[in-house]
């Protein structure tokens, strides 16, 4: 692969765990928020412990899509236009009450609100061969970490997390339609010009 290769598979691989976390970060920051500072670190391992449950089951799911040509791997975006669909017409429901969890509800809880990761990650890490699967998960531990950091801080300004809750139902459905477009690029199926 070429340079501008790699920065396109990071890129993509960036998107889609930004577009897939929008609304757990501001969850998780809530989260945060109501938790002694001592907790942190421990709620924190817990939801990158999460992250990687769902890194790995969407390395099964993408490993039995094998012998899908990657032109059908391409109806995978309906999961996430479907998605985007459900979020904007719940879109102004009101937020979650967010409680204070220990480990094991944030482990449990960040794997149960992972239905649209995997719709999303498995195509991924499908599409593409071992070399952009290895490049896709790298980025996506590398921004988990940027995650949790970001979290942190963000859990210490109230008028952000409520800034974010406010907004995230409505930028959510939005990333799910473009990461829908992602996957059907990524598959091959259109037609290249030139």
């Amino acid at each position: 692969m070429t340079g501008v290769s790699w920065i396109a598979v990071l890129g993509v691989a960036v998107f889609a765990f930004v577009g897939t976390m929008v609304d757990n970060f501001f969850a998780f920051a809530a989260q945060l928020a109501l938790t002694p500072p001592e907790r942190h670190r421990r709620a924190g391992g817990a939801q990158f412990s999460g992250i990687v449950t769902l890194i790995s089951m969407s390395a099964l799911l993408g490993s039995l899509m094998a012998d899908l040509p990657d032109g059908a791997i391409a109806g995978a975006a309906l999961v996430p236009w479907a998605l985007a669909w459900h979020g904007w017409r719940h879109r102004t429901d009101p937020p979650r009450e967010s409680h204070r969890r220990g480990a094991t509800t944030t482990f449990a809880v960040t794997v149960a609100l992972g239905g649209d990761n995997l719709a999303v990650w498995a195509p991924l890490l499908r599409l593409g061969g071992v070399g952009r699967a290895v490049a896709t998960v790298i980025a996506f531990l590398l921004c988990d970490i940027v995650f949790l950091a970001v979290a942190g801080w963000t859990a210490r300004h109230d008028r952000v997390v409520a800034w974010g809750r406010k907004w995230a139902p409505v930028a959510t459905p939005l990333l799910f339609v473009v990461l829908g477009f992602v996957i059907i690029v990524e598959s091959g199926v259109l037609p290249t010009v030139g």
